[in-house]
């Protein structure tokens, strides 16, 4: 404490790698966005609770280990109730979260969980998610033996948790993210022209994110008075 002025916290967002890839090459695929963007967040990267069964696609650019979520192919989604355990048990003993950031895999978990909540099905010993940074996410694919129960209906409604959505035109995924993106109550957009990966942000791109910032600014008025640098950041 300073004189009268008390310190305040950071909102805290828990951050969800992409498949067969770790919190720790998450952390430097973020670490390319600028300061007056990062600096507003107190980010905790976790890793997937399953080491990769198979290759990575990012072997050649980022050290191992890596690891999965969950398993899915076209006929199941295999582990996901294990995965969302092992999540909540996390965001319980390391909590609370305000926040969520996934990329991809992680993505796709990030958008599910204020729903499962909402539901009242997962995620219920935990504070609700206040919002969502979702980069390549995807809503999960139509498999043969359906969707993993927790899942059934979580793509029904609308997703009304504010949230921000990074998409590459040339993603592989393009199409599902923006089904997911479509999800969601209000979502905003940030569009750049590479494929599936985090984007440096543009001229456009940040203000499209410090226009979030903003939003989560107005759902924490006293914490984020101090807390979040929006002068430099706007």
């Amino acid at each position: 404490m300073v004189g009268n002025q008390v310190q305040r916290k950071k909102p805290r967002v828990l951050c969800l790698h992409g498949f067969r890839t770790s919190g720790e090459i998450l952390k430097k695929m973020i670490g390319k966005w600028p300061e007056s963007v990062l600096g507003n967040f107190d980010f905790d990267f976790l890793d997937g609770p399953y080491p990769a069964r198979g290759k990575s696609d990012v072997e050649s650019i980022y050290d191992p280990p890596y690891y999965e979520w969950y398993q899915v192919n076209e006929i199941e989604c295999v582990h996901f109730e294990e995965c969302v355990e092992y999540l909540e048990d996390y965001m319980i003993k390391h909590g609370p979260f305000d926040g969520l950031l996934g990329f991809s895999q992680g993505g796709m978990l990030a958008s599910v969980i204020p729903q499962l909540q909402t539901e009242g099905t997962a995620f219920t010993k935990v504070p609700k998610i206040k919002f969502v940074i979702i980069i390549s996410g995807f809503a999960l694919r139509d498999l043969k033996s359906g969707p993993p129960k927790l899942l059934a209906n979580v793509y029904s409604v609308p997703i009304d948790c504010p949230s921000i959505h990074v998409i590459g035109e040339k993603d592989f995924l393009k199409e599902r993210n923006y089904k997911l993106m479509n999800l969601f109550v209000n979502p905003l957009l940030i569009h750049h022209s590479v494929g599936h990966t985090v984007p440096k942000l543009d001229e456009e791109g940040l203000e499209t994110m410090n226009k979030f910032i903003e939003k989560i600014r107005e759902m924490f008025p006293q914490e984020l008075q101090s807390g979040l640098g929006l002068k430099s950041a706007l």
